[in-house]
């Protein structure tokens, strides 16, 4: 990666991250501990979406619906499309990059993850980042996993309580620890 390429470029663009490069990338997360109690305290769709818009730092349509309490430790790093809908209690590490498209739908608890860490132990405090996709018109069932680097295909089915570590192709329906095809719609 060029030198002149900032942080936040660099985490979008995925691989690892030295702690040692963290500085700008603190300063999000902490921005985000402190505006995430008032949007968790919303009592109205409206409130809901105007202040993840702030946490985002983009403007969430009107068609789409997120239940409080949502969790993210970044936030900026968040593209959500129209007619989403997010249920209760979804966790959202996003600094590798989550981008969900027009007409998903998310269960309760559902983790959404794009970071890691490497395995070699003097590395271990690095950050490693891929990005998460959910296509257009997916469903992830309630408490299902989706790990850094997978996409969810256009149309397709996550069952609930899956761990996803691989893609799930277009019009599939994928369950289980790690996930597996189970069928094709």
């Amino acid at each position: 990666m060029q030198k002149d390429t900032n942080i936040f470029e660099r985490m979008l663009a995925g691989g690892i991250i030295r702690n040692d490069e963290m500085g700008e990338v603190w300063e999000v997360v902490f921005r985000t501990q402190r505006l995430s109690p008032a949007l968790n305290a919303s009592t109205t769709i409206d409130e809901m979406r105007e202040r993840l818009s702030e946490i985002i730092d983009n403007k969430i349509d009107k068609s789409t619906i997120v239940f409080v309490p949502f969790h993210t430790n970044f936030g900026k790093h968040i593209k959500l499309g129209k007619n989403v809908f997010i249920n209760h209690a979804c966790s959202f590490l996003d600094q590798g990059g989550i981008t969900i498209e027009d007409d998903v739908l998310i269960g309760p608890k559902v983790n959404l993850i794009t970071e890691n860490h490497p395995v070699d132990p003097t590395k271990r405090k690095y950050m490693d980042l891929k990005a998460v996709h959910i296509k257009r018109n997916a469903w992830i069932g309630a408490g299902a996993t989706i790990l850094p680097g997978v996409t969810v295909g256009e149309n397709s089915i996550v069952a609930a309580g899956a761990v996803v570590n691989k893609d799930v192709p277009d019009n599939s329906i994928v369950g289980g620890i790690p996930a597996k095809i189970l069928k094709t719609i």
